[in-house]
């Protein structure tokens, strides 16, 4: 990930969360003039996205700090379950307040008043969740290149990047639902309308954070790097004269701008032992210079014939590399 692009999902957070600050003090202060339960759900909604947006950011510096002793490849990975914390407080809170409010809602009806100010809200709102949705919208469309969304998302390494899009997208869509279960609370005289309202906002949060938990389950689990860089490695440490072939290529993303790579590589037997080490220590700051997000890269010679019996040892302990 470019600086460029870590400032952009630094902006698109910054604008969320003043975005949701905001919206939740005015869908409490109408929820409490209103009765509106949907109105309620939704400031409980906005506030959970606050204080994940708090927490992403919060991520993303712990993320930077540097190797130490106990953590010889980084920090990166403190990100990805920053990110597996937010999808659990979409879910426990989020989703839980929303379906907990809506079934307590629809037991103890609370007739709606004042629906204009509900609707004054949710306008508001709308236009708010929107333009940091497109703000969202933006920044990852720089990345997605030329696949589509969904296959973009599950490619991305990068929560920031989709987490907020998928926040935004569920906001507007919660939106949405209050609206229309505060009009058919209005219209029919029933108020079971805006908490089956809530329900389904808590339904709708449920989902997304089922989503984002397995995204970042995955990240955190270590994913590969795109298999285009993987082939893109190997073709240029195979093409080298001194090179018999790459039996293997093992990568992890330890952040969105940090990956790390290991190789098998089977020399030329005429090779002596020091050019060897020479070859190594080029093919290292070639592939660091050719893509600034290796940050690690462990190169073993191995035969060819032997790389089939003994598969190359992935200790921590044992992994040297710049």
């Amino acid at each position: 990930m470019s600086s460029a692009s870590a400032d952009g999902n630094k902006r698109v957070l910054y604008a969320a969360l003043a975005a949701n600050l905001g919206i939740a003090i005015a869908k409490f202060v109408a929820a409490a003039v209103s009765g509106s339960s949907a109105m309620l759900t939704e400031g409980f909604h906005s506030i959970v996205d606050s204080l994940n947006q708090v927490l992403l950011l919060w991520g993303q510096k712990r993320s930077k700090r540097p190797p130490d002793d106990l953590h010889p490849l980084g920090y990166g990975r403190e990100l990805y379950f920053w990110s597996f914390v937010v999808a659990i407080l979409i879910f426990a809170i989020g989703a839980g307040l929303s379906i907990y409010e809506g079934v307590l809602h629809i037991i103890e009806p609370e007739h709606v008043d004042s629906v204009w100010l509900p609707y004054l809200v949710l306008a508001v709102s709308l236009a708010l969740e929107g333009s940091s949705w497109a703000l969202a919208v933006k920044e990852f469309a720089k990345t997605k290149g030329d696949v589509s969304w969904w296959t973009a998302i599950v490619r991305s390494k990068d929560p920031a990047a989709f987490v907020v899009l998928f926040e935004d997208s569920a906001a507007m869509a919660g939106l949405v639902i209050a609206g229309l279960g505060i009009t058919a609370s209005w219209l029919t005289g029933d108020p079971a309308w805006d908490g089956v309202a809530s329900i389904l906002i808590g339904i709708v949060l449920g989902g997304v954070a089922i989503v984002l938990a397995r995204e970042s389950k995955d990240l955190l689990i270590g994913e590969r790097a795109d298999p285009r860089l993987v082939e893109a490695v190997r073709a240029s440490v195979d093409g080298l004269p001194e090179v018999t072939g790459v039996n293997e290529v093992v990568t992890i993303h330890m952040a969105p701008d940090a990956i790390f790579v290991a190789m098998s590589v089977d020399f030329e037997d005429r090779v002596s032992a020091g050019v060897v080490e020479k070859v190594i220590a080029e093919v290292e700051a070639k592939l660091k210079a050719r893509w600034p997000a290796i940050a690690t890269v462990y190169i073993k010679p191995q035969a060819k014939a032997a790389a089939g019996y003994a598969p190359m040892d992935m200790d921590p302990d044992r992994l040297g590399g710049g």
